[in-house]
């Protein structure tokens, strides 16, 4: 195997991960390089998740019983994790939700229907960027539509980074919410947060960060980043489906106003009118999605037993390596930065005129798993003048003779198309 500086054991975090021994095509191991989408998951968590339904499963915080009991303190103890993840302030600043989706329409309805300081209206404008995904895209034109507020964005340089030199046009006095990605989702790109905040916070503007493609991959620290909110998902930071986040400071969550109304998200109720709970109960309405908490409490543990900064050391260096190698492959051309210098470990590219449709399908064919589409990402495409991409992307567990796997598997697609 290649040896690369920065590694981590990989035959050890391996055996970890049960699908990642599965053989699928006549007899080919598969390569899995689709984590950007979603990662696999550990034994470890998978183990949780069985012990929760086994011996623990109840709902929380009302009941009394011993069931009750333990699965409140399970669900509550996924909460002090999370908020240790990301070195929040408080623990009651972190809210539980269904995916990052969840949590970016959280915010965005939020600001539709607060009250000054804070509301969205037809006199504010409402800054993105023209990478997002479409979770950071979509909820912002429909708070948009609903509120004739302004919707501006901040466009991309050639080679994948977002266009700062139009800063003070498009974060201007009447922006109310700056909301952007922390590493793209189809090019890789880790943005420049510093100078997007400082904007934003000189013209009074709260910022909300989507942090899904950053929480597996690297130490993310809520109070260094600066955001008003930061929102990621479970499901591609080893643990299960069905579980997000979102971080949001105390005052804030204090002032601004409940999306969704139901079970436990209530003080007091009557006919005529209600009382909220505090955050974060505030934010959850009805039975939360308990035992992917759990699920993710135990992804947490896991990824921090490992280490945030080992993890990004490891990905830098087989991302690294994979762009070195991609540069090999004749006809093949990078969408996004081409150096491992402020990127993540998704790579997106086109290979000649074959569709990436066509190139998945025969990479498939080979045991290799990568992405292919406009990966929810559809402006992006477009500013660069292609139809889709192919994405490989890698976590910790991924090798250099994954990177390998695919450079062969991309040789076989050219001959096969000729």
């Amino acid at each position: 195997m290649t040896q690369l500086p920065g590694l981590l054991d990989i035959e050890a975090i391996r055996k970890d991960f049960p699908l990642l021994d599965r053989v699928v095509h006549d007899g080919k191991k598969i390569v899995y390089l689709d984590n950007a989408a979603t990662s696999q998951k550990p034994r470890q968590v998978l183990d949780a998740l069985n012990e929760y339904y086994e011996q623990h499963n109840a709902n929380v915080h009302r009941g009394v019983h011993v069931l009750a009991e333990e699965a409140t303190a399970l669900y509550e103890g996924a909460r002090d994790k999370v908020a240790a993840f990301i070195n929040a302030p408080s623990r009651d600043e972190v809210i539980f939700t269904k995916n990052a989706s969840e949590s970016l329409n959280l915010v965005a309805n939020m600001l539709g229907w607060a009250d000054e300081p804070y509301r969205v209206d037809r006199e504010t404008e409402i800054a993105i960027t023209e990478m997002e995904h479409h979770s950071n895209i979509v909820p912002w034109q429909l708070l948009a539509q609903r509120t004739g507020a302004k919707l501006k964005w901040f466009g991309l340089t050639d080679d994948g980074r977002l266009d700062l030199s139009n800063i003070e046009e498009v974060i201007t006095e009447k922006t109310k919410i700056v909301s952007f990605t922390l590493v793209s989702n189809i090019m890789g790109t880790v943005n420049p947060v510093e100078a997007i905040v400082r904007r934003a916070q000189d013209v009074g503007a709260l910022v909300l960060i989507d942090a899904s493609q950053a929480a597996p991959h690297m130490p993310l620290d809520v109070q260094a980043l600066g955001a008003d909110f930061v929102a990621f998902t479970g499901h591609k930071m080893c643990g299960p489906t069905g579980i997000g986040v979102l971080w949001g400071r105390q005052e804030l969550l204090e002032d601004l106003p409940p999306f969704l109304g139901g079970g436990e998200m209530i003080e007091t109720v009557s006919m005529h009118a209600s009382t909220y709970a505090p955050a974060p109960h505030k934010f959850e309405a009805g039975t939360p999605p308990i035992a992917q908490a759990v699920g993710l409490g135990a992804a947490v543990d896991y990824l921090t037993a490992i280490g945030m900064d080992k993890i990004a050391a490891h990905e830098h260096a087989i991302t690294e390596y994979a762009i070195k190698r991609l540069a090999e492959v004749p006809d093949l051309r990078i969408i996004g930065p081409t150096t491992a210098e402020d990127r993540g470990a998704a790579i997106s590219f086109v290979l000649g005129d074959i569709h990436p449709h066509d190139v998945g399908q025969v990479l498939d064919e080979q045991g290799i798993a990568v992405r292919v589409g406009h990966h929810c990402a559809r402006p992006v495409c477009l500013r660069y003048g292609i139809p889709a991409t192919t994405r490989a992307s890698f976590y910790l567990y991924s090798s250099p003779a994954d990177v390998d796997a695919l450079i062969d598997g991309l040789e076989h697609v050219r001959n096969f198309f000729g």
